[in-house]
């Protein structure tokens, strides 16, 4: 008798225990997914063989990669390392908003679909996605390709959907590189969070009309039909909305906005004409335009979930605050108002109105930044965490586990070390030799090629952009031709003389060690990975910059190359001192963000 009361008790103890167990949620965000050993259902290409492993491959070029704002094939191993983590952590649930592959293609959406049922068959994982501006392009499937994929001899080979569209000769022609919509991307992924699943809770959309308390698995099923998920973006333009909210696990509840966009360029034109939408990269600036009915139903589902004691946690492809720190004012002096993604930045009208609508907690992608964004507004708090790309510098994951309904705690998980992350540097020795034989412009630097990890090729990777493409296209020509050779010590001295800075005690010379490049490169190593970046700035150069902050900001003259380095410090110190990014807690009961570091 003892004993069975002994193994009742147990056994209550240990129903207790698994319920008092700490939700955890890993966030996937912009891993730009392109399956290198994909294949097209309609033409036996299979890509080009790859010495080093013997396998087909299919890869754009090194070239493409280093003037994107994202890499294109290795991010494909390092899905594949972030999914081992998360499923060596044992978390059973994973969120990713948006850019789950890049533009939708119908051979990518597959290999993406095989990936993750893999994964859930293994270790049981339940994958929950939001769209984003790459998934889809448009609203509509529409023909499409890319001239930049790799061919064997080491040139850019065209891959088109139809043969009128290529501009690049050789070329391979399949259905499958066309742009998918919104219809074909919810035929491929519906199990991935889309689509209710039987074990979850809870399932609605926007447009559904019963509440939690009358929920039903079938008439949810009814509801996901993609022709009950349509809103007028204009009169006469009807498209669709993927949101959702779902209970994957008991009260916790996960809302995927959908914030993707898409206005018609000409009300004149057909609703169903692909070429006739605007894409959606502006994300929440043109949502509080165009997309109101998000925010009622936001509002209208967080007193649902508060009426029933749920915790909701929302994720978007977009950011809902400003991800500069502070800085954009600045940035636009510097730069101008259209320079360095300003037209990404959401208004300050976005978090005004999510977070009166209730909202508190969000995840969001698109900027390939880790940051963290905090508005208290009308004595509640609405923080949003930007989740860094698995495809850029710094490439990462966050884990959010949720201790209780007023305290959580965000850790982010970066993939220093990814295993075959080098696999395709024979191709690229071959593209760099094609790229030196028909030199017609800056070609990449090969020393890319000796990165002895992940992380050291990604932040390669952030170097070559910085140099091929965001010194070009953001910064004013004339001032980086004046100060292209300006060393640390140069700069020092536009504001102090030799007397001044031997009375402060400080020796020029050690401001040498660096130059303009760095200084510019330190600048986007911030903006990309946050507190995170200060592991790859040597610590003299953080003191030095730190030092140059101060004698700048207390220059009062006119000075206009003075009043440039005046806002680059006064951007760089801004960006480097934000809110917690890596470790933190957020405590909804105080409105406070506390760094756990």
């Amino acid at each position: 008798m003892h004993k069975g009361i002994f193994s009742f008790l147990v056994l209550i103890f240990s129903l207790f225990s698994a319920q008092q167990k700490p939700v955890q949620i890993a966030f996937l965000s912009d891993v730009h997914f392109q399956d290198l050993y994909g294949s097209f259902s309609d033409t036996d290409f299979k890509g080009i063989i790859n010495p080093k492993t013997g396998k087909p491959m299919i890869l754009r070029t090194m070239d493409a990669q280093l003037h994107s704002t994202r890499i294109f094939n290795e991010n494909y191993f390092a899905f594949l390392k972030a999914l081992d983590d998360i499923a060596k952590k044992e978390i059973k649930i994973v969120a990713m908003p948006g850019d789950f592959s890049d533009d939708g293609q119908a051979y990518n959406l597959r290999g993406l679909h095989k990936i993750l049922d893999q994964y859930h068959q293994k270790y049981g994982i339940e994958f929950y996605m939001t769209t984003g501006n790459h998934d889809p392009v448009g609203p509509f499937r529409k023909e499409g390709g890319k001239d930049d994929f790799l061919g064997q001899n080491g040139c850019p080979l065209g891959i088109y959907s139809k043969e009128n569209i290529g501009k690049t000769d050789p070329k391979i022609i399949t259905k499958d590189i066309a742009e998918s919509g919104y219809l074909e991307i919810l035929d491929e992924l519906k199990g991935f969070g889309f689509y209710p699943k039987k074990k979850d809770l809870f399932w609605s959309t926007p447009f559904t009309k019963y509440s939690f308390k009358d929920y039903s698995y079938e008439e949810a099923l009814q509801n996901a039909d993609y022709n009950r998920r349509m809103y007028n973006i204009a009169e006469g333009f009807p498209v669709p909305d993927l949101s959702y909210v779902a209970e994957p696990v008991k009260g916790v509840w996960l809302m995927a906005i959908d914030g993707n966009t898409y206005i018609p360029k000409n009300l004149n034109e057909s609703s169903q004409n692909p070429e006739n939408y605007k894409g959606a990269s502006m994300g929440y600036n043109n949502v509080i335009t165009h997309k109101k009915h998000l925010i009622n139903w936001v509002k209208r589902t967080m007193a649902e979930a508060k009426k029933n004691g749920k915790t909701v946690i929302a994720f978007t492809h977009y950011p809902m605050i400003d991800f500069n720190d502070g800085a954009t004012p600045e940035l636009k002096s510097l730069l101008g108002e259209k320079k360095w993604q300003m037209e990404r930045v959401p208004e300050e009208e976005v978090a005004k109105a999510f977070a009166e609508a209730g909202l508190q907690v969000h995840f969001a992608g698109h900027m390939h930044i880790n940051d963290t964004g905090i508005r208290n507004i009308n004595g509640g708090m609405l923080v949003n965490v930007q989740v860094p790309s698995l495809a850029a510098y710094i490439p990462a994951y966050k884990i959010l586990t949720v201790h209780d309904r007023d305290k959580m705690e965000v850790q982010t998980e970066v993939l220093n070390n990814v295993p075959h992350f080098n696999e395709l540097f024979p191709l690229y020795e071959k593209e760099y030799s094609a790229l030196q034989k028909n030199r017609i412009k800056p070609i990449w630097n090969r020393d890319i090629l000796k990165s002895a990890s992940y992380h050291d090729f990604m932040l390669f990777h952030l170097k070559e952009l910085v140099r091929l493409r965001m010194i070009p296209n953001d910064w004013p020509s004339d001032f980086i031709e004046k100060t292209k050779d300006f060393t640390g010590e140069n700069i020092l001295f536009l504001i102090q003389n030799k007397k001044q800075l031997e009375n402060r005690r400080i020796k020029p010379e050690a401001f040498r060690k660096w130059k303009m490049g760095d200084l510019i490169l330190d600048l986007y190593k911030f903006q990309s990975a946050d507190e995170l970046a200060r592991k790859d700035i040597p610590y003299q150069r953080l003191q030095q910059y730190s030092f140059l902050e101060k004698l700048f900001s207390a220059y009062k003259g006119q000075n206009h190359l003075i009043v440039n380095f005046q806002r680059i410090f006064k951007i760089l110190s801004l960006l480097s001192n934000g809110d917690p990014a890596d470790h933190f807690e957020i405590n909804l009961k105080k409105n406070v963000v506390i760094s756990l570091q």
